[in-house]
């Protein structure tokens, strides 16, 4: 028997229609692009993860949003403000591991990435923002092949 569902019932929202930016290469962000790296940009990267409990996207359960997305492409840092669809999501570090995951795979190397639970959404917030930004837990949890599996599921794209 499937365990029963956090949120059985989430509330989805349409997503936005819009071409995506391309860039050349492997579907990454060019390192040598003219191009400087911006909130559309990054969020056209990970609007399509898909929710680890539905077969929805996190754009589509707005889980995130291009407003909780911070860029400052000259000090190479990016902020992802993530909101859980309940305070006690059980899923709340697997959906920012495929953040920091999609991220990691797509950035140039020399940004700096903190993903973070928007406040007061969560009843672990601390714990989750710590557990997401710490670069020995997110390799400890990088090292559980369960749990890549789970990431590699919600990274991979659908073809609806």
């Amino acid at each position: 028997m499937a365990p029963a569902l956090i949120n059985a019932n989430p509330v989805v929202y349409e997503k936005k229609e819009r071409p995506t930016r391309s860039r050349p290469g492997d579907g990454g962000f060019d390192e040598y692009a003219a191009e400087l790296i911006d909130q559309l940009e990054i969020f056209d990267h990970i609007r399509d993860i898909k929710d680890p409990e539905h077969p929805y996207s996190l754009e589509e359960l707005k889980v995130i949003t291009e407003d909780a997305i911070e860029v400052d492409d000259k000090r190479s840092y990016v902020r992802v403000t993530f909101t859980p669809t309940v305070e006690h999501c059980s899923m709340a570090t697997v959906i920012g591991l495929c953040l920091r995951v999609k991220l990691m795979r797509s950035l140039p190397s020399r940004f700096k990435v903190d993903i973070k639970v928007a406040p007061g959404t969560h009843a672990t917030e601390d714990a989750v923002n710590k557990q997401l930004n710490d670069k020995e837990r997110v390799a400890a949890a990088l090292e559980n092949p369960n749990l890549v599996d789970m990431v590699d599921e919600c990274l991979t794209p659908s073809y609806e």
